[in-house]
């Protein structure tokens, strides 16, 4: 019999990576999506992990609507906190690994250089205390869990995914030809999604638990990140930098919140490769998906 592995937020730009790179390696996946399996029901999960019976659960769903979880912080929380507490112990009573996917977004921004592992996490706002205490749930139950921060996920799924991801606003704006505005005085390491699945289940297949963060090879603002997308892509927008006072947003945001991705070299994977050849892959995918009409 396979090895068998379940992925919650199966439909995302994260899941469907994992899927599929699971499946090359020989899994048999099981994906479940929110209006299927709602991670904030206790009773549903699991039933679900105890029929299926996985050796592995990968949690890629997330509620992340960064500036309305101020409104509705207790959503928030039930997804990113007591949903991964849900899967916490339905991997402890199932004998699965859990693999828990978290977010830069636990740092303040205030350390100027790219975070660690080991350094202290201080969250802004309600999204990044959930998510925090998400992290926080799997290793009050689990003795070995595998929590994973990562930073602006893009993936070729983000053409089809109702939020898409940066490179298609990027794209969806010039294509309008109106002039854009895009923050310069935020850094983030962004991460393409294919190659932080195949990281961490390379971490997976190792062994290996703990915190470990696989971000984009890159720290880059926001806004040379965008004229990185365009160059990619052969287009020549109007673009123009612009800062945070500007962009007041109802969420605070950590302005400097690149990962250094320490605990993966000190595993023997592979590097994360610069982020603009990250970007040229994605355009060459991107474009075959739009070609071969999926």
């Amino acid at each position: 019999m396979s090895r068998r592995a379940v992925i919650f937020g199966s439909s995302g730009q994260l899941g469907l990576e994992l899927a599929r790179d699971l499946r090359q390696r020989g899994y048999e996946v099981k994906g479940f999506e929110r209006v299927h399996l709602d991670i904030t029901d206790a009773a549903k999960v699991e039933q679900s992990l105890a029929e299926f019976d996985p050796v592995v659960v990968f949690n890629a769903a997330a509620y992340n609507q960064v500036d309305v979880a101020e409104r509705e912080p207790a959503a928030a929380f039930a997804a990113n906190a007591l949903g991964v507490r849900n899967l916490a112990i339905a991997c402890r009573q199932t004998d699965a690994r859990l693999v828990h996917f978290s977010t830069d977004y636990v740092f303040d921004g205030t350390l100027g250089r790219p975070y660690e592992e080991t350094d202290a996490t201080r969250p802004l706002g309600a999204y990044a205390v959930s998510k925090l205490a998400g992290e926080l749930y799997a290793q009050a139950y689990l003795e070995k869990p595998l929590v994973v921060r990562t930073s602006g996920v893009f993936g070729p799924g983000g053409l089809k995914t109702n939020r898409g991801n940066f490179v298609e606003l990027m794209l969806r704006l010039a294509a309008a030809g109106q002039p854009i505005r895009v923050v310069e005085d935020h850094v983030a390491s962004p991460t393409y999604a294919p190659l932080l699945a195949s990281r961490t289940i390379d971490l997976v297949e190792r062994g290996e638990s703990g915190i470990f963060h696989i971000g984009g090879g890159t720290a880059i603002s926001w806004f040379h990140y965008a004229r990185m997308i365009f160059n990619a892509a052969g287009v020549n927008p109007e673009l123009h930098p612009t800062d945070e006072r500007e962009y007041r947003t109802a969420a605070r945001r950590p302005k400097f919140s690149a990962l250094a991705n320490v605990g993966i070299k000190k595993a023997g994977l592979a590097p994360m490769p610069p982020l603009a050849e990250a970007v040229r892959e994605y355009i060459v995918q991107r474009n075959k998906l739009i070609a071969g009409g999926n």
